[in-house]
């Protein structure tokens, strides 16, 4: 019986649906993978939906993303590959934590607690939700100038206006404030994972050079903390942004982290 993994996990992150992951999803089908990629609670509609009815993203709590992607996880016969971009790639690594999955890969990750970099770049594309406490019961959206910034300053004027009106969503301005937060709360906040743990799968840290919102030196900063004796990788590709999975050379990024997910496999 072989233990090579046959499914893809893709978790997304925040401003975005799973359809952020629609090129991605087809590329890993068309190699023979079985593709899961998991909305949010409440997400299981389409982004225009969501963008009309933004109380959907402000019920959402991280504990209730994880407990979602949990269940299904459970179905599987066999540990897949977990890949995250953004949020989604801090989600990865608590799941790996949690001891799901073969392999993880988190694109241009949000930091896990105990992350304590914060780049000035940063400050200003998350300005928008972090301007205001009362954003912590809220769901903020970014404007055009915003989501370019933060997500496609390498893009063209066209292709930045076109993935936001397909792919962009408010934000839950309450997650972000915890993030924020977790690190001078006292106890173990929602985004904690276990930087000793022997037991959980291979992880690799990948990281655009021209991020503004999770520029490398987060990811850098987050692997450093993983002290277990388990496999922990960063790599950066130089000239691409936030929104890496939609930029332009996105397939050859693809298929070199499932690469590596398959040779570093459980």
């Amino acid at each position: 019986m072989t233990t090579t993994p046959d499914t893809i996990v893709l978790v997304h992150g925040f401003w975005v649906t799973p359809r952020s992951w629609e090129h991605w999803i087809t590329h890993y089908e068309n190699k023979g993978f079985r593709v899961l990629a998991p909305g949010y609670p409440g997400f299981e509609v389409e982004v225009e939906e969501l963008n009309a009815n933004p109380d959907i993203i402000t019920a959402v709590t991280v504990p209730a993303i994880i407990d979602k992607i949990e269940t299904q996880l459970k179905e599987l016969s066999k540990p897949p590959i977990i890949i995250g971009h953004s949020a989604g790639g801090a989600f990865t690594q608590i799941l790996l934590d949690h001891g799901y999955g073969a392999a993880g890969v988190a694109l241009n990750s949000a930091p896990t607690e105990g992350v304590k970099v914060v780049p000035l770049s940063q400050v200003k594309s998350t300005f928008p939700v972090l301007r205001s406490p009362a954003n912590r019961h809220k769901s903020v959206g970014l404007s055009l100038e915003e989501w370019k910034y933060a997500f496609t300053n390498t893009f063209t004027d066209e292709e930045s206006k076109a993935l936001y009106e397909r792919y962009h969503i408010p934000a839950n301005g309450g997650i972000l404030w915890g993030s924020v937060l977790a690190n001078f709360q006292p106890g173990h906040q929602d985004t904690w994972v276990d930087y000793h743990n022997d037991d959980r799968a291979p992880l690799l840290f990948v990281s655009g050079s021209e991020d503004h919102i999770m520029p490398p030196a987060i990811q850098r900063s987050n692997a450093k903390h993983y002290k277990s004796k388990t496999i922990t990788e960063h790599i950066e590709y130089e000239g691409y942004a936030h929104l890496l999975p939609a930029q332009q050379g996105w397939q050859e990024i693809a298929d070199t982290v499932l690469d590596w997910a398959l040779r570093h496999a459980r």
